[in-house]
């Protein structure tokens, strides 16, 4: 039988920390959020339960900051990907095309990010401390803020706080529609079963995509007004 050993020094608690999210980073690529559970977390980290709970106060704290990491990672990617080929004379039309694209896009590649995102109001944050919620809450308007700037960067005609309201519906959007649009067995079966139910299975990406389109033809039109 293993014998825990604390970890004594900081760079020792900072290496178990880190091994902890590795797994439960681990679980999130081979299941879906609500099946990780904190049990097989801590076996897979080779760790008892309540030696994971020295360093997470919960399970839900560990994927809060695995969904800052994922969060933060896509940005980076984004980033580039829309300074790639950017043609900042092309028409708004044609720059609003692009941005919508490229962003529902690069989320429907990251179903890892969007199922987080889509727990994150509902399961997430209900079993953290307050002290937790904040510092999550903290990191993901500066990410929301990042996202609304990259965006004004793109379709430079939004207005100065609309770039970070299309950043923020965006992410609701992406949140309530991937559950939808990725249904558990029951749903699945049901379509299956009867091509009428099956017609209104909502596709990610596409809906996405036109969801962006008319928000960013919305906000162009209230800025231009």
């Amino acid at each position: 039988m293993t014998v825990f050993q604390r970890a004594r020094s900081q760079e020792q608690r900072e290496a178990r920390r880190q091994a902890i999210l590795a797994a439960a980073a681990a679980m999130l690529a081979e299941m879906p959020v609500a099946e990780v559970t904190l049990n097989e977390l801590s076996r897979r980290a080779g760790l008892a339960k309540s030696n994971v709970l020295r360093y997470f106060e919960s399970r839900e704290a560990v994927l809060l900051e695995l969904l800052d990491a994922a969060w933060r990672d896509w940005l980076a990617t984004l980033e580039a990907d829309l300074a790639a080929g950017a043609d900042p004379d092309a028409p708004v039309a044609a720059r609003s095309a692009r941005l919508a694209g490229m962003v529902a896009g690069s989320l429907s590649g990251r179903p890892v990010l969007c199922d987080l995102i889509s727990a994150q109001a509902a399961v997430l944050e209900r079993n953290v401390s307050p002290q937790v919620a904040a510092q999550y809450k903290r990191a993901s308007i500066a990410g929301i803020t990042e996202l609304g700037q990259l965006m004004r960067g793109t379709v430079g005609e939004l207005g100065a706080d609309d770039g970070t309201r299309l950043a923020a519906a965006a992410t609701l959007t992406a949140g309530a529609l991937w559950p939808h649009a990725h249904p558990g067995a029951a749903v699945l079966a049901a379509y299956e079963a009867d091509p009428a139910l099956a017609a209104w299975r909502q596709d990610f990406t596409t809906t996405l995509l036109e969801v962006l389109e008319v928000l960013i033809a919305g906000l162009l039109a209230r800025a231009s007004s």
